[in-house]
Parts: C-alpha cells; sequence; structure tokens
C-alpha cells in the first residue's frame, strides 16, 4: 500500500534510528541527484547503531532533507517539505550536500538556510536545523568536517541522536484497532484480528465497534506470538480480542475507544497527492481504501489545487501527476476515520484504479463534510420491484455508445419505437438534447465529459428505478465512465451497444458536419480526431454498422431483451 512517503522521491529512505529497545522514525528525502544514496551509505558505514536501519512506516519523528549545495532551494524541495508537513513531520535537519562543489562556502550555506528557513515557517515546519555536509567525503556525517571550520553545530549523526522520539503519543491516544479478520473460537464466542495503530486495551473494557455503533466488553486479549493471553496490548502490537458478548464483526470494522470514538461518514474533505500519468478528473469512480476498508469513490470536487512553490489556492478541473489539492471525496458507503491531524492510521487514504489495481493516488482525511450527516436516505414504500411489476417489465439501461455518426440516435429510437409498439414503458436520453437542458454548462474538454456522463448516469439510475427501460445515446469514448454506469446499476440492468464503425465511414456520413469542422481545426476536443476514443472490451452488444442496416440492429437488440427477460417476447 502506497502513502505520501512513498511519493516524497522514487527512492525515499525510511529508517529506523535503535536506541536499545526504542526506535527514532526518520525519512531521508531529496531530488534525485542531490546524493540521497550516498548520504545514507555514509550514515550506514558510519555508526554502529544505523546498521539496524529498517523501513518505517508512514510518517516518522523527523526527516533529513537534502539539498544539492550548487542548485539550492528547488521546486522538488519545496515539494518533499510541504508533503512531509502534511503528514505531520515538523522537526527537520536539513542537510545541505556537495559543500566541496562549492569551496565550502559558508555563504552559500547560509543563503540556502535562509531561504529554506522562511518556506518552512509558512508550512507549519517547527523545527529546522541545517548541516552543511559532503556525503563523498564523509564531512559532518559522523566526523566534523576540517573544510568548514566556521560551522560549529553538531554532525548530522549527532543530531540524530539527540532528537527525542514521540512513539509514547501513540500510546496516550485512544484506541483503534481496524479488524483485519474475524474468528470464530467457539459457538456463542467471537473475535477478532488486527494491528493496533493507537492506544491500548485490557481485559474488561469497552469498546466500540464502527460503522455499526455497537459496543462490547473485551473478555481476553491473545498475542499473535501464540504466547497466551496479554493482560494489556498496546499501540503497535497486533492481536486478537475476544468478545463476551455474542457481536456482529466484519474485517473492515474499527475497534475505537467508547468515549472518543472515530466518526463515520461517507463524504469527506481531503488534500490528496496525484501519482498517475493520466489525471484525476472528478466525477471518475475509484477505489478508496482506508485502513483495512476498501470501498468505491469518487472525487465530487477539486476545491482547488496547491502551488507548493507559492503555496497559492489555485482554481483546477483536474490534477496532473504530482499535483497537490483539497478535494472532496463521496463513498458508496460510510466509513469510520479520523481527520489525519488527529490519527494518521485512521486518516490515510488512498485511491485505487478500479481496472489495474494501480494506485493512483494518496491523501489524508481533513473532515466530514457537514451534508454527510444531515443527508439521510428516506424510506419508501413503492420500490423498484413493484414499479417494474406494475409496467410487466424489468428495468434497465441500454447504454449506445460509439464515434458521433456511429447510428447511436437512429438505433436508440428504433428500438424505444419497436419497445413502444409492444406497449413498454421507456425513455430515451440522447446526448445532444441532454446537452440542451441538464449539462448545457458542459463543454467537451476530459474533465466536462466525464461529469456529462455522471450527471447522466445518476438521471438513467432514477428512471430504472421507476422501473423504465431506458435508452442512452452517447458517445461516452472513456471506458472508466461506461464501467462507473454499469456499477452504479444493480446486476444485469446495464446492457452497453457498441455502434461499431470506421472512423472513415463515420466521416463520410457525417450527418452534422462535425468532422469537417474538427478537420479544419474549428472544432476541438472532437472524439476521434483529436480526442481518443476507448473501444468497449466485452460489449454486451456489438453492431457492425458497416455491415447492418439501423432496422436489423434495432431488431438484433429488441431480441436481446427478449432473450435476458426483460421483456417478454409477443406470444410468450
Amino acid at each position: 500500500m502506497a502513502h505520501l512517503t512513498d511519493l516524497i522521491a522514487t527512492d525515499i529512505g525510511r529508517f529506523l534510528y535503535r536506541r536499545g529497545t526504542e526506535a527514532l522514525r526518520f525519512i531521508v528525502c531529496g531530488k534525485v541527484g542531490n546524493g540521497k544514496a550516498t548520504l545514507i551509505d555514509a550514515l550506514l558505514r558510519g555508526s554502529k547503531m544505523l546498521s539496524e536501519v529498517q523501513r518505517a512506516a508512514i510518517g516518522g519523528d523527523a526527516a533529513v532533507i537534502l539539498i544539492d549545495a550548487r542548485h539550492g532551494v528547488s521546486t522538488q524541495t519545496r515539494r518533499h517539505s510541504f508533503l512531509l508537513a502534511l503528514i505531520g513531520v515538523r522537526r527537520v535537519v536539513l542537510a545541505v550536500n556537495k559543500m566541496d562543489l562549492v569551496g565550502h562556502s559558508q555563504s552559500s550555506f547560509e543563503t540556502i538556510v535562509a531561504e529554506y528557513s522562511a518556506f518552512a515557517v509558512r508550512i507549519g515546519v517547527s523545527e529546522v536545523k541545517a548541516i552543511p555536509v559532503s556525503a563523498l567525503h564523509g564531512d559532518n556525517i559522523v566526523e566534523r568536517s576540517r573544510h568548514m571550520p566556521w560551522f560549529h553545530g553538531p554532525t548530522l549523526v549527532a543530531h540524530i541522536e539527540t532528537l527525542e522520539l514521540t512513539d509514547a503519543r501513540a500510546h496516550l491516544s485512544p484506541l483503534r484497532l481496524p479488524v483485519q479478520s474475524v474468528n470464530r473460537l467457539e459457538p456463542g464466542i467471537h473475535g477478532c484480528a488486527g494491528s493496533i495503530t493507537s492506544g491500548s486495551v485490557r481485559p474488561g473494557d469497552r469498546i466500540r465497534l464502527l460503522p455499526a455503533g455497537r459496543e462490547a466488553t473485551v473478555s481476553r486479549i491473545v498475542g499473535s506470538d501464540s504466547n497466551g493471553e496479554r493482560r494489556q496490548a498496546v499501540a503497535g502490537e497486533t492481536v486478537s480480542l475476544v468478545f463476551k458478548e455474542k457481536t456482529e464483526i466484519a474485517p473492515g470494522d474499527l475497534i475505537c475507544d467508547p468515549h472518543a470514538p472515530a466518526e463515520v461518514a461517507d463524504q469527506f474533505n481531503a488534500t490528496i497527492v496525484w501519482m498517475h500519468e493520466a489525471p484525476l478528473l472528478p466525477g471518475r469512480r475509484y477505489l478508496l481504501k482506508i485502513g483495512a476498508t476498501t470501498v468505491p469513490a469518487q472525487v465530487t470536487q477539486i476545491r482547488h489545487q496547491i502551488n507548493v512553490d507559492t503555496l497559492e489556492h489555485l482554481a483546477a478541473r483536474h490534477l496532473d501527476r504530482n499535483a497537490i489539492g483539497e478535494c472532496n471525496l463521496s463513498l458508496d458507503r460510510a466509513v469510520p476515520f479520523d481527520a489525519f491531524r488527529d490519527h494518521r492510521d485512521t486518516g490515510d487514504i488512498i485511491l485505487i484504479d478500479r481496472t489495474s489495481n494501480d494506485t493512483v493516488a494518496a491523501g489524508m482525511i481533513n473532515f466530514a463534510l457537514r451534508r454527510a450527516h444531515n443527508i439521510h436516505r428516506q424510506h419508501v414504500d413503492v420500490d423498484k420491484a413493484a414499479r417494474a411489476r406494475l409496467k410487466h417489465q424489468r428495468p434497465c439501461v441500454l447504454w449506445f455508445t460509439g464515434l458521433s455518426g456511429s447510428g447511436k440516435s437512429t438505433v436508440s429510437n428504433l428500438v424505444e419505437k419497436r419497445l413502444h409498439a409492444l406497449g413498454h414503458h421507456t425513455y430515451l436520453l440522447d446526448g445532444d438534447n441532454v446537452r440542451h437542458g441538464l449539462n448545457k454548462d458542459l463543454g467537451f474538454t476530459d474533465a466536462d465529459r466525464v461529469e456529462n456522463i455522471r450527471r447522466v448516469v445518476e438521471v438513467a439510475r432514477l428512471m430504472v428505478d421507476a422501473g423504465l427501460i431506458v435508452m442512452a445515446a452517447f458517445i461516452s469514448p472513456f471506458r472508466a465512465e461506461r464501467r462507473m454506469a454499469r456499477a452504479v446499476l444493480a446486476e444485469g440492468e446495464f446492457i452497453e451497444v457498441f455502434m461499431d464503425t470506421p472512423l472513415s465511414l463515420a466521416e463520410q456520413r457525417d450527418p452534422k458536419g462535425l468532422y469537417r469542422k474538427a478537420r479544419r481545426g474549428e472544432l476541438k476536443n472532437f472524439t476521434g480526431i483529436d480526442s481518443p476514443y476507448e473501444v468497449p472490451e466485452a460489449a454486451d452488444a456489438h453492431i457492425d454498422t458497416a455491415t447492418m442496416s439501423a432496422e436489423q440492429a434495432a431488431d438484433s437488440i429488441v431480441q436481446l431483451l427478449f432473450e435476458r427477460g426483460i421483456v417478454a417476447a409477443p406470444g410468450a
């Protein structure tokens, strides 16, 4: 699972500096070419304690920011520092490296320190200790440099050894234990296992299970090392809990202190760091992972993008790779969480591409949106099934996709006429018609196309809930949006119809003259010309419009509806 620290550099060092049984977590990061690998190697070779280094978790007690003395503070340096501030690192060791290449100049060092310190104050980094070093030659790493007698501070290792640990704070925080697995120990006795991220627990303690809100009493604690029962378990330990009561519990639940529980919501504000080559577009659906829970989600709004050089808040309709933005997110169901500033592990999220399973973003929850608590689903007595029975049909969406000129509108109109003649209840949502009303404010950029389809899908879902058979005729060029449409409807309610037409044939037809305008450069972001069309991978119906007439296509689609039991064939 990728976290924000994975984004700070491609070869970031995250270490535990051992002090007997305790460990100081610290991060080493810097722009590629600043000498990070050389510095880490010098640390490993120069200290017995550092020979026990291993990868550490998100966050840290401190960070070592590496700067090339020749180039000074860069945008990448500011980005690293801003991310560190976001994940709660407030103590920075500024290692100004390659001092030998600037003649061990005191003025060069002081200029860099002054510029960085001013930026650190603006992002809330409270402690900066600057040390001039030459990692290649070992200057001021373990031993003082004879080349820089003007520097009277400690060496890098000496300073790290003086830093105070902050692990104790996790033990003093309220209990948080994300449930990773559920154990059925004996009939009527339920338990669960997971790693405690904060706080502590003892037999006899009352706990609260979220999101359900039920409470239970811990009867036994068993350590993961199978060394019998425990009298107490604390942050950082993996344990199994057994409850006195019969308790309904599932993986992904969160065990909390009942007096200081986490929040539960399905909408919240978060700071997102985008890390994928394709941009983040509001309305596109991803998987959101928080703790042991994974749930479908979408970014509903980019409130602003953050310029890491100036810290300005900039208007943005999408986020490109490495961009940082404050966003609103909506989840398919409510999940337990904390604000990241209060509990890192229960406020730390990632977004995952639903198709490739790649991690595309990492982020931190800031707060629940107020509407998440104020809006609740209203029960209705007449439901979708009742409406469908009255109409003698199964509701669904026939989603016609293809290039402009492929015949989507023509064929969907013919399908609706045939169904209407059979006495069925239908509605046709056509791309051009919708853009005259509901979506008249949208253009044809990638972001606008995603929002266009998102709105249409929500309308189609309401119509399906009303028991209708909906024809939706939209170019819908991106697979992600078509997958989103399928995902929000029930199994069997989304039927994808691919109107397969070669671009050359679509241009020959060109009923609206759009291709000619696009070829002349008068129409930007036109699908098939300067904007891509992603062919369906497994459409429910494949219509080859080069060999099949519109009437034949409509007949084949109606026949598919008969075969799937959406409507009954005449005489059946």
